[in-house]
């Protein structure tokens, strides 16, 4: 059975919609819109992904144990990963980012006690890395830059939320593949980025790391 991959552009609000898309190795994907997390484990439960990808931070500064008190660390060291490669990201324990750094880290937690390998997959990196645009310039454009990279089933109706979902999805797949950096610890959360190797020829490929 072909190995499937799901990806999750999570809203930091269980009343907000996150966009969450299926996609298999062969990079047909299908997208949709979850509210509840029990939305999102369920789902999980129904496709048994081989690897999950969440938009949201998945862990907290090393020496930092809570979101509630201000100050520092507000870093860990994927961020300045990003930092140091010039990839924009808004920091984990600023503002609105604490309530999704919160649930993220509850999704992936109950994620894994199913059993679940799930990252962090931040879109905004992975497109920044494929070359293509963020849905901040477009959302049609980023839905056309995907298709362009063989990723197929996103329609002119697929929103912003989910295909930031597809691009998790899709860096999900390449992590499988053997084609992504794991930046950072795993205490504090790896997020996963293609390697600047990748091309349309490699996403071609197919099978396992």
């Amino acid at each position: 059975m072909a190995a499937v991959f799901l990806g999750v552009d999570l809203a930091g609000s269980p009343r907000r919609p996150s966009g969450v898309a299926m996609m298999d190795e062969n990079l047909r994907c299908r997208t949709w819109v979850r509210f509840l997390d029990d939305e999102i484990i369920a789902d999980f439960d129904s496709l048994k992904p081989a690897v999950v990808g969440v938009d949201a931070p998945l862990g907290l500064p090393r020496g930092r144990v809570s979101l509630d008190k201000p100050g520092p660390p507000h870093f860990r060291l994927c961020d300045l990963e990003l930092r140091r490669r010039r990839i924009k990201f808004f920091p984990i324990t600023i503002g609105p980012m604490r309530m999704l750094t919160a649930r993220g880290i509850r999704l992936a937690e109950l994620l894994r006690q199913r059993g679940a390998t799930v990252y962090e997959a931040y879109p905004g990196g992975v497109q920044d890395v494929l070359g293509i645009p963020r849905k901040q310039q477009g959302v049609a454009e980023l839905v056309k830059s995907l298709r362009r990279l063989g990723v197929k089933g996103l329609s002119i109706n697929t929103t912003g939320d989910q295909a930031d979902a597809a691009t998790c999805a899709l860096a999900a797949c390449l992590w499988w593949r053997g084609l992504c950096e794991e930046l950072g610890n795993p205490d504090e959360g790896v997020i996963i980025l293609p390697k600047p190797t990748v091309s349309r020829k490699s996403l071609d490929h197919r099978g396992p790391r």
